[in-house]
């Protein structure tokens, strides 16, 4: 319970925000306070051993490149879900959902490996306030490192429970997947994306929005258990990466120019991997920037989202979803009028439609 806060409370704010994530957090909790916020949140930690599936906000940017702002994204899809269905929360857990919280972020870290150990020090005393010294000290610090700590526990606890995850920019898939691929071997990751996210490093750093897809593939082991939907800008084309890294792509431009032969080669290529459930990881970038402009970087020439919609229940009836995310939704980017409502109330259809494929 340390490593967490209850859902909509991952990001530290002090004036600006606070009352509006508040009234957040008492509407998924149907509470009256905060106190009230914290003994229903309490309430939904303790049905984790028996849990079909687990729902984990990382509001977390720090790990992007261009233009920021996913870090609003945790709380703006699950208000869009509860003004789209004021009963949601109620729903998902009689489904068997439990939304374990959000990270609490400070947004300057990004994973502890990267911190000095003075650093280190100085935040594990403001996220732990209320701990020993030596108790703090056993805690990771930073949003990537505690999002993988608090799903390894979940998952030592409950190790069948899907995961699914509201980032963030795309950075906070790589603790996800870690975590999944220790608990369940064998499992192989379907990736929506404009981008490869291929990268060993970028700039020096070894996690980040454009590394993650490369860690996750070492991880897995190669062998085409990574399968890239969408892609369409990289400075490598299609053989590139497939004869390097023994990925499997799908290019944005194929499968606009016939959806269904797509979606047929798609499921046939995580087949011939061998694996037993994928995980989805979408970047709302990789849908088509008409529909998904309030992202970090909208492309154009991307999929349509009844397309992704029929990939996701395909994947879900055909193979099985370990889980799934939605990543780099920027609910405040405002490239055109409404881009940020667009694409919040897309990320909700995504997350809705992954939980059910998954769960249903």
């Amino acid at each position: 319970m340390h490593l967490l806060r209850p859902a909509g409370g991952g990001i530290h704010l002090v004036s600006t925000g606070k009352a509006e994530q508040l009234a957040l957090q008492r509407r998924l909790y149907g509470a009256d306070d905060e106190a009230g916020v914290r003994a229903r949140w309490r309430d939904d930690l303790a049905r984790i051993p028996a849990a079909r599936g687990v729902l984990l906000g990382i509001p977390s940017d720090v790990g992007a490149g261009f233009q920021r702002g996913a870090n609003l994204a945790p709380g703006a899809i699950r208000a869009r879900l509860l003004e789209e269905d004021p009963g949601f929360a109620d729903r998902a857990r009689a489904l068997g959902l439990v939304d374990l919280g959000d990270v609490f972020v400070v947004p300057q870290l990004l994973h502890d490996e990267m911190l000095s150990g003075p650093q280190l020090a100085a935040s594990r005393r403001a996220l732990y306030p209320d701990l020993a010294p030596d108790d703090a000290a056993r805690l990771p610090a930073s949003p990537l490192s505690i999002a993988e700590r608090a799903l390894s526990l979940v998952l030592a606890e409950n190790p069948s429970a899907k995961v699914f995850a509201l980032g963030g920019d795309h950075s906070t898939a790589w603790p996800v997947v870690k975590t999944l691929a220790a608990a369940r071997p064998g499992i192989g990751i379907v990736q929506l994306d404009a981008h490869t996210d291929l990268l060993a490093e970028r700039l020096g750093v070894r996690y980040c929005f454009a590394t993650w897809s490369y860690h996750a593939n070492e991880l897995l082991g190669r062998g085409g258990r990574l399968v890239q939907v969408g892609t369409r800008a990289s400075g490598h084309d299609r053989a590139h990466w497939e004869s390097t890294l023994d990925v499997r792509q799908h290019w944005a431009a194929d499968v606009r120019r016939d959806p269904a032969a797509a979606l047929d080669a798609i499921l046939a290529d995580v087949r011939a991997a061998g694996v037993r459930e994928v995980y989805l990881s979408n970047d709302i970038d990789g849908t088509d920037e008409a529909y998904a402009d309030a992202t970090g970087t909208p492309e154009p020439g991307g999929l349509e989202p009844d397309f992704v919609s029929a990939l996701v229940a395909r994947l879900g009836r055909e193979v099985g979803l370990a889980g799934g995310d939605v990543m780099e939704v920027a609910p405040a980017v405002q490239r055109t009028p409404g881009g940020g409502a667009r694409t919040v109330a897309l990320g909700a259809r995504y997350l809705r439609e992954t939980i059910a494929a998954a769960l249903g």
